[in-house]
């Protein structure tokens, strides 16, 4: 049975820089794939309806993705575990940790813009991992790039090759559907006044249809039956190995808005997104997801996700074996056994309680306090997977209570907002009363402000520090000799590390020079057990 069931499971994060449209392609996939039955596009902060996938307050307000969503639904005899993760860089570090939880990756662009910066930074973090990624070319029902010209951006940029599956027909006005190369088949989708909250109407046909010239018109037909030709003839061939190596992605084009391409691209990606596959665990132990053994690890915490409730939840992806309610589980980092007694699963806010589940499922699980980012829990004793890294902050600031009867609440919100991942907590020794916030993007200090106010009753402001690199360093004895040695400032972890803080890479290069004792690292590992 847990064979079986594994195999149906899919689990995929979506990911584009800022504005490509993946909140619009998330929302395209739930009507396709029967979840929801109207979709609602964010267009700007006043839209009066916002996306399912965004359930913060904060989120409605500005038409924006903070954090990530689960959204799991069936379609076509599989279970899709579909992970939205946040555009905007500012929450970049919320998408580096969702990544691991995932078997493949949709990685957006626009047709305009092509690859973006932040695309970059999240695709090197799939490359990292060997993830395979499906790329959708987006928006084509504006003006675009010439369509070769973007794949050769992706293949010269990112470093990997592209293979076609749909290839466009037109663009801008004159986009009229898509070309499957698979399958060979000619799709012209029909605009109509409930294109974008509805299905598409779609009219097949094949190259070599007498009626082609006068379906598309003669000369997009011409356009269309060249290009087609020039790719056959491009020798690329479509292997399968490779891209799930991570070293070829297939590549779809349409408009999320209208919903033309929307459709082939799931039929082809049901066959694409590979089923869970084997982890690596410490002490290289590899874990096999049709193992009876149980293995999930814990890659993203929420706390107040019901605000009447003030739930904390913990989003573990499961590697092996069934999860079942009420089971007892070995917690690695703090070394003894939990029981899983509440789970459940989620289509974004909305959640349902789970018995049971299986290895690429994702399940929320309620936290009293005992989970962490990173944490492993198993059954048939310990095991830890390998650690999700906590990445190092470019922003940091002094926080400041401006109620001071609010102190308890205040530090309830920062300590479970830091153990969520929205904001990193550091104190100086001798001020343990003002903490120092770091984030990898400005704007997480304005969701802290706002969660902290509106989840915690704790109103506060920001001195913003000077300072922009973040290092954990080892082969010291703690701040007081990181201070003795002109580090600029000298702050602890949550675990009691040292941690030095730099204004710009000419200090932090000085320090390394002028202390080879000493090793600063980039990211920090989670404690692993005492």
């Amino acid at each position: 049975m847990t064979q079986t069931e594994f195999e149906r499971r899919r689990t995929f994060a979506i990911i584009s820089h800022p504005d490509a449209g993946k909140t619009t392609l998330t929302e395209k996939l739930l009507l396709y794939g029967g979840a929801i039955h109207a979709a609602g596009a964010v267009k700007s902060r006043k839209a009066k309806r916002s996306a399912v996938s965004d359930w913060m307050a904060l989120e409605k307000q500005r038409g924006i993705s903070v954090t990530t969503s689960v959204l799991q639904f069936e379609y076509d005899d599989v279970h899709w575990n579909l992970l939205d993760t946040p555009g905007h860089n500012d929450f970049s570090e919320d998408t580096y940790r969702t990544l691991m939880a995932a078997d493949c990756g949709v990685m957006i662009l626009d047709a305009a813009k092509g690859v973006e910066p932040q695309t970059r930074k999240l695709f090197h973090v799939c490359r990292l991992r060997h993830t395979p990624v499906v790329t959708f070319i987006n928006k084509m029902d504006r003006p675009a790039r010439d369509a070769f010209g973007l794949m050769s951006q992706v293949e010269e940029v990112l470093g990997i090759n592209t293979f076609p599956f749909t290839w466009p027909i037109g663009s801008g006005d004159l986009f009229q559907g898509v070309y499957d190369r698979i399958h060979k088949l000619v799709i012209r989708f029909e605009r109509s006044a409930e294109g974008q909250s509805k299905r598409a109407e779609m009219k097949v046909t094949g190259l070599d249809d007498p009626e082609l010239d006068s379906l598309l018109g003669e000369e997009a037909a011409t356009t269309l039956r060249e290009e087609v030709d020039l790719l056959d003839g491009a020798g690329e061939e479509w292997d399968e190995q490779r891209f799930l190596a991570g070293e070829i992605t297939p590549v779809f084009f349409g408009s999320a808005l209208t919903n033309f391409g929307v459709e082939p691209f799931l039929h082809s990606f049901k066959g694409l997104c590979p089923p869970p596959g084997p982890r690596q665990a410490a002490g290289e132990v590899s874990v096999n997801p049709a193992d009876d053994r149980f293995t999930a690890f814990v890659f993203k915490v929420q706390a107040n996700m019901d605000p009447s409730h003030r739930d904390r939840i913990a989003f573990a992806r499961i590697c092996s074996g069934r999860f079942e309610g009420g089971m007892r589980v070995h917690h690695y980092r703090l070394g003894k056994a939990v029981r899983l007694n509440r789970a459940e699963q989620f289509f974004a806010q909305e959640r349902e309680s789970v018995l049971e589940a299986y290895a690429g499922d994702i399940v929320g699980l309620y936290d009293p306090g005992l989970f962490r980012i990173g944490d492993t829990l198993s059954t048939e004793g310990p095991m830890s997977f390998d650690a999700v890294p906590r990445f190092s902050p470019e922003h940091f600031a002094r926080l400041q209570l401006l109620d001071p009867l609010k102190r308890k609440q205040l530090q309830k919100g920062i300590r479970e907002l830091s153990e969520e991942g929205t904001v990193q907590l550091f104190t100086e020794p001798g001020r343990e009363k003002d903490p120092v916030c770091g984030v990898v993007g400005r704007l997480q200090f304005d969701v802290l402000i706002f969660r902290l106010e509106h989840e915690y009753g704790a109103k506060v402001s920001f001195d913003i520090l000077p300072y922009h690199h973040a290092r954990w360093v080892d082969g010291v004895g703690g701040c007081d000799e990181l201070k003795a040695r002109r580090i600029p400032m000298a702050v602890e972890d949550r675990d009691n590390r040292p941690v030095a803080l730099f204004r710009d890479e000419w200090e932090l290069h000085r320090a390394a020079r002028d202390n080879q004792g000493w090793t600063f690292h980039e990211t920090a590992p989670i404690v692993a057990a005492a």
